[in-house]
């Protein structure tokens, strides 16, 4: 007995050294630029490395958001105050992010029920079709997707970045897979009881797949938010850029500034930190119930 006891504590504090070192190995980067988007210019390009700045500077900050001047927003042809270009683009990014995370939960959740628990000829090729878009390279449709938004004239438009997101295949099958655990009975009983299909699937289905929508909702903000090359085909205007298309930009006008460099990336890291924290819970149900679903 104390033979397994002695083993099970030793798995333990084995188990706890490995989570420590993974956690300081992916907390590393993102402490670096953090920290680099503070320091001085002599910290950051000294030869050797400099783990904490010397002296604490807004200075890369400053020259971010003092490089160049954007409308707020533009709406109808009416034009907001003017402000930092990188404060433009923030906005910007976070309003793709938050209109394809929404769009996508809403009609992945929609479509995985209707696969999973609607008998309708032709569902087992539309699920397979489904299936064998997620293996199908973004780059292959790139052209296709670029000529279908010039045509809808919505090319250099924020919605040409958030409308090919919105049928993400794997968010079909992902919330497909939760819709199966949802019992037929449940569903049967609210018929009987005279619900809407409506009804039934907010008040029904909606509660009992949450935790796949939260998991959903991270997944698809942090595609949209990382998808550079997406928006680098479709935005061509500078008051429509992302934070990254926008850091880009500066970057090529002047040579090379990593304190600004660093000091974007830390911008644009927040919002994907909050995101995250928000959905945590739901991120990890959603994980769990698939692991013991699996």
């Amino acid at each position: 007995m104390k033979t397994i006891s002695g083993q099970n504590k030793a798995y333990k504090v084995l188990s706890i050294v490995i989570l420590v070192i993974l956690a300081i190995q992916f907390l590393f980067p993102l402490y670096w630029i953090v920290t680099g988007a503070f320091k001085p210019a002599t910290d950051i390009y000294a030869t050797k490395p400099v783990w904490a700045p010397s002296e604490w500077v807004s200075t890369n900050f400053e020259n971010l958001f003092n490089r160049r001047s954007a409308p707020l927003f533009e709406i109808f042809g009416l034009q907001g105050p003017t402000v930092p270009a990188a404060f433009r683009w923030l906005i910007n990014t976070v309003f793709m992010a938050v209109a394809a995370m929404i769009l996508t939960c809403i009609t992945a959740a929609m479509a995985g029920y209707a696969l999973a628990k609607k008998r309708f000829r032709g569902r087992a090729i539309l699920f397979g079709l489904i299936v064998c878009a997620m293996a199908l390279p973004k780059q292959v449709i790139l052209i296709p997707l670029l000529r279908e938004m010039s045509d809808l004239h919505l090319y250099d438009t924020l919605w040409a970045v958030i409308f090919p997101t919105v049928g993400w295949p794997f968010g079909v099958f992902l919330m497909k897979q939760f819709s199966e655990s949802i019992p037929g009975e449940i569903l049967e009983a609210a018929r009987v009881d005279g619900s809407s299909e409506l009804r039934t699937f907010t008040t029904i289905v909606v509660p009992m797949i949450k935790p796949g929508i939260g998991a959903l909702a991270i997944f698809t903000f942090i595609n949209s938010w990382n998808d550079y090359f997406m928006q680098l085909i479709m935005l061509s205007s500078g008051s429509n850029f992302t934070i990254s298309l926008g850091i880009a930009t500066l970057q090529a006008e002047t040579s090379v500034d990593m304190g600004m460099l660093m000091a974007g990336a830390a911008l644009a890291a927040i919002p994907i930190i909050v995101v995250f924290l928000v959905f945590q819970k739901y991120f990890t149900q959603g994980i769990t119930m698939g692991a013991v679903k699996g």
